[in-house]
């Protein structure tokens, strides 16, 4: 692929891994992330590679950083041609009516308003040249209530609607939106949730997932973001996809998936 990928969250975790993952297919790749350590480490990564590669410290929640942030992505690698919201949060857990009233809706602008603020100003160049795709790191939180992680489920919902919403928006522009589900994957924002006080007091199941070996590898979440970054799975935009299905399946299923309008939030 001779493009250019941008992932927000690209300093750790599954960000970096996607950026990895992309940047092994030949992307030129953008990595943002509030730490500048975080971020050089990966870029590192990314230049062992091969492929050139750029680190910018961002605030995904303010809007002059992200406008920056795609200026100099463009400026120094060229047109974007995919943008992966990857940057994201899990705290505050607990009690919803327990919750410091910031630190709930900070979750939600990271985790939403990030993703809405980096895809709109990646979205109106893409429509300029009539092409280009998103991927957004949604959650099966997303889909289910979970008790005590009232604001990161709300943020996640939100994301996959604003996937389908602006695919919908999109799509006569040449431009895709997906919404993924990368699997339970050990992650420092997972080891965080597990050793904090509030995520052993309130979801001690989380733990146990790791505990028990019925934790996922970051591979089949990798798989997924390329496999959407090709091109294949375009007639899709606007769906939400959950690893670690096969992505190949998806091509198979193309047909049953848009009959049975699978893969969108709806009420049974």
């Amino acid at each position: 692929m001779d493009q250019v990928a941008l992932v927000t969250g690209g300093g750790r975790g599954l960000g970096r891994a996607f950026a990895i993952a992309l940047a092994k297919k030949g992307m030129r790749v953008a990595v943002a992330s509030r730490n500048a350590g975080e971020l050089n480490s990966t870029v590192a990564l990314l230049k062992a590679v091969g492929v050139e590669a750029l680190g910018i410290a961002t605030d995904v929640t303010d809007e002059t950083a992200v406008v920056h942030l795609v200026d100099t992505t463009e400026a120094m690698l060229g047109p974007i041609d995919l943008l992966v919201n990857g940057a994201g949060v899990s705290a505050p857990f607990g009690p919803t009516w327990e919750m410091n009233s910031q630190e709930w809706w900070r979750n939600i602008e990271i985790n939403l308003k990030g993703p809405m603020l980096c895809s709109s100003v990646v979205a109106e160049r893409m429509v300029q040249r009539r092409r280009g795709r998103i991927i957004n790191v949604a959650s099966a939180a997303g889909t289910v209530s979970i008790a005590y992680m009232s604001a990161y489920v709300t943020a996640k919902t939100a994301v996959i609607r604003l996937t389908e919403v602006m695919a919908a928006e999109l799509r006569q522009h040449g431009v895709m939106v997906f919404a993924i589900q990368p699997g339970t994957v050990k992650t420092a924002m997972a080891e965080e949730l597990m050793q904090s006080e509030a995520g052993k007091r309130w979801l001690p199941w989380f733990k146990k997932i790791f505990d028990e070996g019925r934790d996922d590898s970051s591979k089949p979440g990798e798989e997924l973001v390329l496999y959407l970054a090709s091109g294949k799975a375009d007639a899709l935009t606007g769906r939400f996809f959950a690893a670690p299905d096969a992505p190949s399946n998806l091509l198979d299923q193309t047909a049953q998936i848009l009959k049975g309008d699978l893969g969108v939030l709806r009420l049974h």
